[in-house]
């Protein structure tokens, strides 16, 4: 059974900072070759000017997602670039606090926007490229693609300040599913890794001079700590992986045993 992922050409969303940077240079160090994806420019070219120079494995696009002209550009680029994707990984997402009973709060169609239909679309794009590429190649009996979608625990924990953000995740989670049915056809396996209790950019930015929140997050963690953003980048090497080759349709959680307790009150990060 194989881990690697050596020599495949890789879209990762959300790509700029925090865990979807993680899965990006984990993917790179791998020996895959990555195009990172974000709309933040100036934190792209912070992170991955320099090595972008020097390694030809290492690629970014800026660009807003939600504007359908700028995924077919993400996947033009990405083709040009290495020729080819192999994987695809939507780790881009918004986390964001709403108000279940303000009637003109937009946070629930924004969310499903950014969590949702932007992941929807650019597996679309790049899952008919993954086909194409299948029959180009006359390949017939191999894997075709992965797609691997980051969610959160969230989707199954309901909290009353996360009503936009927790609809979205479980959303996002039920499209890995039927996406996964529809597209086994083709050889094409989606699946989706839900974390909880890891340094993500926004639990990161939660945290900051907040001990009393860290230490509610690590209370409520069976494990006792808050994971390493690389730790989610790990699970999706596996499932993005040949190793993975008979799983679809499922959501990796990982969370240190966080959704084993029954704690409505904790934040879902």
């Amino acid at each position: 059974m194989s881990f690697s992922i050596a020599g495949k050409s890789v879209i990762v969303t959300g790509a700029a900072n925090g865990v979807g940077l993680a899965i990006g240079l984990r993917f790179a160090d791998a020996g895959a070759n990555v195009m990172f994806a974000d709309m933040d420019e100036d934190r792209l070219v912070a992170e991955l000017g320099d090595r972008a120079e020097k390694e030809e494995n290492i690629q970014f696009f800026a660009g807003d997602l939600r504007q359908k002209l700028t995924i077919a550009n993400l996947l033009s680029a990405t083709i040009d670039a290495f020729d080819r994707v192999d994987i695809l990984v939507n780790a881009s997402r918004q986390v964001a606090v709403s108000d279940p009973l303000d009637p003109e709060a937009d946070e629930m169609e924004a969310l499903l926007e950014q969590n949702l239909m932007t992941s929807l679309r650019l597996s679309q794009a790049v899952a008919t490229r993954m086909i194409c590429q299948a029959e180009r190649e006359e390949n017939e009996e191999g894997p075709v693609g992965a797609i691997v979608n980051l969610s959160s625990i969230a989707a199954q924990r309901a909290h009353p300040k996360l009503l936009a953000y927790s609809v979205s995740t479980a959303a996002l989670n039920q499209m890995t599913r039927s996406l996964a049915v529809a597209l086994a056809p083709e050889r094409i396996r989606v699946n989706a890794v839900a974390f909880g209790s890891v340094m993500s950019a926004s639990l990161k930015n939660t945290l900051k001079g907040n001990e009393e929140c860290r230490a509610d997050v690590v209370a409520h963690t069976p494990l006792g700590r808050i994971a390493k953003a690389e730790e989610v980048a790990e699970a999706v090497q596996f499932l993005a992986s040949e190793g993975a080759g008979f799983i679809t349709g499922q959501i990796m959680i990982v969370d240190g045993g966080r959704t084993l307790l029954d704690s409505v009150a904790a934040p879902a990060h």
